[in-house]
């Protein structure tokens, strides 16, 4: 295992750090928000050290209020083998309480739980905030993904105390939350987003172009984490086309009548609908592969695409629908940031940051 995680780890260094190019009909095409390559994320709260720990999973432990205090003390990172257990592979249970100080509202934060062996869901004040691979029966193994999920500021107890669950199954080896840097982490280029869509979408694979239109029924759908690699979520190995559904109410308090609607990085390619219009497109998708454009670099653009407000209904439901062709490798909505912003603000944030290194 150890060979094949380095020969992973290698190709994802390598894909990260290829030189962005831009392409026609975006906005621009600069790296933004990666971890681990740019920077642009800093710790303002270290995680590492003592956490709560217990053999198991039950749902009344990802509850904020759930008293663990007879629970074992375990030190993160490593593996709970290292910790006293082992020889355990199944389910079992951290927990770490933490307070952010009130002078980051405002700003983008993220927890960085690191690398996980095998699968994880996490939980923030007792609300999931993402999960990686897949538990049993569909087993799906995600051990060399660095977990980086978005809080959002509404699931934050400012000057409070929060909770964080994480839910860990490991099949076998090596468990737990065993590698990385663990933490709060604020991030120092982040677009101001009006309307964030970080978060659950609604996700199937297939294509139907009926899939674009407001009143398509989408219920059955599975649920997906965006931004995420759909192969750390039980789609390991799906390449083809695929749609993701997201649905938001718009106060309609925003003054400015254009807007960019950001949807991070996709691989390979998309095509963009709010509320059944199309409002922009990277690459050519078509149903016909043999009509299909893919140069190649398509998956290292920002996705950013404008659109009048004249689309969205104010105090009702809107919905965006995107299509994504992937030809190979990893697919999917990968990296954010993903919402809405004002065509002005977007202006200003970009005459505020051009000239720094991304």
């Amino acid at each position: 295992m150890e060979g094949e995680n380095m020969k992973i780890v290698v190709f994802e260094y390598i894909k990260k750090h290829i030189t962005k190019i831009s392409l026609p009909g975006l906005i621009c095409a600069i790296s933004i928000g990666v971890f681990g390559s740019s920077g642009d994320l800093i710790r303002i709260i270290d995680l590492e050290g003592p956490w709560r720990f217990s053999i198991g999973e039950r749902e009344e432990w990802t509850k904020p209020g759930y008293n663990d205090s007879s629970w074992e003390t375990v030190k993160v990172p490593s593996s709970w083998e290292d910790e006293g257990f082992y020889g355990y592979n199944g389910f079992a249970s951290y927990r770490k309480k933490v307070t952010i100080p009130s002078n980051h509202k405002g700003k983008a934060l993220y927890l960085v739980a690191g690398y996980i062996d095998d699968v994880d869901e996490t939980y923030f004040n007792g609300r999931k905030i993402g999960t990686t691979g897949a538990f049993p029966p569909q087993f799906e193994t995600a051990y060399n993904a660095n977990r980086v999920y978005y809080i959002p500021e509404d699931y934050i107890n400012f000057d409070g105390v929060n909770v964080i669950t994480i839910i860990v199954y490991d099949i076998y080896q090596a468990g737990g939350i065993v590698s990385g840097d663990i933490g709060i982490y604020s991030d120092r280029f982040a677009i101001p987003l009006e309307i964030n869509l970080q978060g659950t979408w609604n996700f199937s694979t297939g294509d139907d172009i009926n899939r674009r239109n407001i009143v398509y029924d989408d219920s059955d759908w599975d649920k997906i984490f965006v931004p995420g690699k759909w192969e750390d979520q039980h789609y390991r190995d799906y390449d083809g086309f695929a749609w993701y559904r997201k649905t938001f109410v718009f106060s309609g308090n925003v003054t400015d009548t254009k807007f960019v609607l950001l949807l991070g990085k996709i691989d390979d390619i998309d095509e963009v609908y709010v509320n059944g219009v199309k409002v922009g497109s990277t690459g050519v998708i078509s149903s016909d592969k043999r009509k299909m454009v893919i140069s190649g670099i398509e998956w290292t653009a920002l996705r950013g695409y404008y659109f009048s407000s004249e689309l969205l209904k104010k105090n009702q439901k809107n919905t965006i629908s995107v299509r994504v062709y992937d030809s190979g490798g990893s697919g999917g909505i990968y990296e954010g940031p993903v919402g809405i912003i004002s065509q002005k603000n977007y202006i200003e944030f970009w005459k505020n940051n051009r000239n720094n290194k991304w």
